[in-house]
């Protein structure tokens, strides 16, 4: 006999009905709500929230740092315990900034990449006029989607530093392949911000775009002393200069969704890097 969980999670693998439940509804406003609502703090209600969270998402803990949570919220900004993930030390391999599965990737071809199979946009779409002409004209890209029930922050890619980030308000699409499928130029039209920094001793150009979704915006970085938001009215070119090492933590999302690589043309992907392959936070992901 199937338990409660097995049915939520059969009916969500219905790709109309994931779509139509996670689409078709006022986005930004339950996504607001969300971010309200996650952040109460009162232990029983979190342990009630996290308990249908887990109905619908294979939700692990074990490798947290705190095991009771107060909110919501903090399990879903959730630390790793030390030692959980191993960075992979080689000077010359860019490693994965987050835990995730791998979507589309592949090369940028005069300013176009594609987020699924037959669906193209620009980078100029993507970042602005600005990216049009820049150093991932014509790079290679990779996609990350961190699912729900999976750990949140994001790390530095490699040695470097951080020195522009500029945010796009947008909406909040869902960002799994079943949406990705049917929504043109998805990322493009959703919450996200770039990250330009320049990484090694050879000061490699590398961008790093965080993307919201529905229920999951909002992006804190540390170099910045501001959130992310839809509501956010501040400037959007943040110019900072903050240094980083392989695998430092560098913000996180309030709750999670996708990022976004962009790198120069000549960095090749690692062995076994491909789509559907399922990554963790400091493992080799170009070289």
């Amino acid at each position: 006999m199937m338990t409660v969980r097995q049915h939520i999670q059969n009916l969500v693998a219905n790709e109309d009905l994931n779509f139509l439940l996670t689409n078709r509804i006022p986005r930004v406003a339950l996504t607001h709500f969300m971010g309200w609502f996650s952040q109460l703090r009162h232990p029983l209600l979190a342990k009630a929230s996290i308990w249908i969270w887990r109905q619908f998402a294979d939700l692990d803990l074990s490798e947290a740092k705190e095991q009771r949570f107060d909110s919501l919220h903090d399990c879903f900004i959730r630390q790793l315990r030390p030692g959980a993930r191993s960075v992979d030390q080689d000077a010359n391999t860019l490693v994965s900034p987050c835990d995730g599965i791998v979507g589309a990737m592949g090369e940028v071809k005069d300013g176009q990449l594609f987020q699924a199979k037959g669906f193209p946009y620009t980078l100029q779409d993507l970042l602005g006029a600005s990216a049009q002409h820049g150093p991932w004209h014509n790079g290679k890209f990779l996609t990350i989607r961190i699912t729900s029930s999976m750990y949140h922050r994001f790390h530095a890619p490699h040695d470097g530093r951080l020195h522009r980030v500029e945010y796009f308000s947008g909406d909040t699409w869902n960002v799994n392949p079943i949406a990705l499928k049917r929504v043109e130029k998805l990322f493009c039209k959703n919450e996200r911000a770039m990250l330009e920094m320049e990484i090694g001793a050879q000061r490699h150009p590398v961008a790093l775009v965080p993307v919201a979704a529905v229920l999951v915006a909002s992006i804190r970085l540390h170099a910045l002393d501001t959130l992310l938001h839809t509501r956010y009215q501040g400037p959007s070119v943040m110019h900072c200069d903050a240094a980083f090492h392989k695998g430092e933590e560098l913000g996180w999302f309030q709750h999670g969704s996708t990022i976004l690589v962009f790198t120069p043309p000549d960095f090749a992907f690692a062995p076994g890097i491909e789509e559907g392959r399922v990554l963790r936070m400091g493992q080799a992901l170009m070289q």
